[in-house]
This record gives structure tokens, sequence and C-alpha cells, in this order.
């Protein structure tokens, strides 16, 4: 495989961040007396926007008790974030593989561009990203707006740009959008859920991306589910 543009999601494959969500959810869900989910329930809406997300647990809420439950999990949320959420093992390296390759890296989240600002400054990584897409900006997952809007601004045919993400929404976004795509395994979806796209590989670190697109690899490559691994040991400092 071979492109020019690789889109990422953020909360479950960049970020690991799931399980905040899912407290986060649950948090403001017990503020409004609403029925308690199973944690399986919540992990299932992740990466939605967030007021699809709720809407898909509460299908009962009028628009102003989805407006609380928003306000009502932000609170939560930002308080979480005292304690900033961290990348998963290996992923700034691997953003930085891809970058100095030449590639472009954008982001399509259902994050708020608030929340994903905020994560950027905390985190250092927005500069290492060309462009990124909100779900408070545009359609939300798996419409496939984010990722033509991207293509769109950066110029990019979607024959050489691939999508990486733990969710169905983000394989579906990115299959209706034209564009290959690669799931992450360690995420909010499981493998099974995720097979069920048959995305072009399903990999268990995001290291693993490197040696699908020819780029040196910092670790030593594990098997990777749908390609032979052809990872080679990182030069020695």
């Amino acid at each position: 495989m071979s492109y020019d543009l690789v889109i990422f999601d953020w909360d479950g494959t960049v970020m690991d961040s799931t399980a905040r969500i899912v407290a986060c959810m649950h948090g403001a869900a017990r503020d409004l007396d609403l029925p308690a989910l199973e944690d399986e329930q919540v992990r299932g809406i992740i990466g939605l926007g967030l007021p699809e997300a709720i809407l898909t647990l509460y299908p009962f809420l009028d628009e102003v008790m989805v407006t609380t439950m928003r306000e009502r999990y932000a609170h939560h949320f930002v308080l979480a974030e005292r304690s900033p959420s961290v990348p998963y093992p290996g992923a700034r390296d691997t953003l930085l593989a891809l970058r100095e390759q030449g590639l472009q890296l954008a982001v399509a989240t259902g994050k708020s561009r608030k929340g994903l600002d905020r994560v950027w400054t905390n985190t250092g990584l927005g500069a290492l990203f060309h462009a990124s897409r909100c779900a408070d900006e545009s359609r939300s997952k798996p419409h496939p707006a984010m990722v033509l809007e991207l293509l769109e601004e950066l110029r990019v045919a979607p024959e050489r740009a691939l999508m990486v993400g733990d969710t169905t929404f983000d394989l579906d976004m990115a299959e209706a959008a034209g564009v290959d795509r690669v799931a992450v395994s360690y995420g909010a979806h499981t493998p099974e859920r995720l097979r069920q796209r048959s995305p072009r590989a399903l990999i268990d670190a995001l290291p693993q991306l490197l040696p699908l697109i020819g780029v040196g690899v910092t670790t030593r490559g594990a098997d990777v589910d749908g390609f032979e691994s052809t990872a080679v040991p990182a030069a020695r400092q």
C-alpha cells in the first residue's frame, strides 16, 4: 500500500481514552437519573458525534434533555482530564515516522473542536497534523463528509488516502468516501465487529501500521491480520 495521506480517528485509535469516555457517559446518565447501561453499550456508540451518541443510547430524550446530557458529559470529561489521557504506546513515534516520510496526516473525530484542541495542547500532538475535522463542524460519522472535506482541503485523491480507526463508524465513513481502511483491535469496538467491515488490515498496535505502507518501524513486527508482516528492527541510535 502506498499513500499520500493518513487520516486517523482520535479516541480509541491514537488516545487511550475509551474507558474515560464510558465513565463520563455513565456519570452524565446518573446525573439525569437515566437508566444505567452496560459498558459495552456505551463503547458501541464511541465515534459518533455526542448528540448522535446520546440519542442512540437514549432515543426517548427530547432536545432539551440531549443538550443537558451533553453539558453533564462535558462537565465530567473536563474534570477527568485534570489527569490527561495519554496516547497509546508507540502512537507518537508512529506519527513522527509518517511525517518524516513526507506523508500528510489528518484527524477525523467525533470529538468537538474544543475537545480536540484541548487534548492537542495537553499532548503537543497537534503540530503533527496538517488538518482535522470534528463532529461539531461537519456531519457525524459514518457520513463521509469529514473525510471528503479533508481530501478536498489537502488536495488528495481518495485512492491515495488511508483511514485508521477503531470503530465501524470509521470504516463505514471511509468506505463511503472511497478511501482504504485499516482497523485497530484495541479500541472501542471488538475485533469481531470490525472484521465484519472487511478492512484492509486489523492491527494490534499502531506501529504495525508502518510496514503496511512501507515506512520504517520502531518495533519488531508482530503478525498483522490481513497482511504478511514486513516489519524490520528499528535502526539503533
